[in-house]
Order: structure tokens, then C-alpha cells, then sequence
């Protein structure tokens, strides 16, 4: 289980905004693994986990956009009922909070993925180690 940089992104609630902005990581081949919106009045915060986030935080740099980098635990877990309540009630136990987390998985995938974002992604990443696939 990786503890992987992930980039916050504010992006103009506008359209077409996040076309240009995956179009130019794109062309710089530059892979989206994980995406989440959230949207303001004026701005979307996107957050991108990408297989090359020095790369792209130049790019995006370039283009003149405000970036935050935080540590986030990817977690390969079991798509099965259950598994979210087991990952939080393991944090909780060891008194680590989940500020925020987003997920994946397709109804007929077998295994599914979570980014979790909490303030100590080390000790979350240990408390978690035996619910990891692979």
C-alpha cells in the first residue's frame, strides 16, 4: 500500500475547464489514476493522484493555477459490503481521522480502490497494512 503525492487543483467553475486541464496533462503523457471534483461558487477543487505528479505540477504551474500537494494512502481492497466500515472503524480504534477519502470500483470488478487523506497517512498506512489486497 502506497503513500502517493496527490495534487489539489482550483480550477475555475467554469465549462471546459477540466477538458483543458486533462488535455494538456494528457498530451504530456500524463496519467490520471484517481480523480474527485468538488465544486464551489467559483471554483472546482480537483484532486488528481497521476503517475507523475512533479511532472504535472510543472505543467499545471505553467498554466498558472494554485496546486496543493498532499500524502494520501492508496489502499487495493476487497469490492465487497462491509469494507469502508472496516477501513474507518480500524482508523478510528487507532484514533487516526479520515479528513476525507474517494473510492472506485465497478459492479462487477472483484477488487476496488480508496484514496484516503488523513494527518497521519504513516500510521494509517500500518493500521491498514492486513486489509490490502495483493
Amino acid at each position: 500500500m502506497p503513500i502517493q503525492k496527490q495534487l489539489s487543483i482550483f480550477l475555475p467553475n467554469r465549462p471546459g475547464m477540466l477538458a483543458h486541464m486533462a488535455g494538456f496533462l494528457a498530451e504530456a503523457n500524463v496519467n490520471i489514476l484517481a480523480l474527485s471534483v468538488h465544486d464551489t461558487v467559483d471554483n472546482a477543487v480537483v484532486r488528481l493522484v497521476l503517475d507523475n505528479p512533479t511532472k504535472a505540477t510543472l505543467l499545471l504551474e505553467q498554466e498558472e493555477l494554485y496546486i496543493m500537494e498532499q500524502d494520501v494512502v492508496i489502499l487495493a481492497v476487497d469490492n465487497e459490503p462491509g469494507i469502508l466500515a472496516k477501513i474507518a472503524q480500524k482508523l478510528g480504534h487507532a484514533d487516526i481521522n479520515i479528513q476525507y477519502a474517494y473510492c472506485t470500483a465497478a459492479p462487477n470488478q472483484q477488487t476496488g480502490c480508496i484514496v484516503i487523506k488523513t494527518d497521519q497517512p504513516e500510521a494509517a498506512m500500518e493500521c491498514l497494512r492486513d486489509l490490502e489486497l495483493g
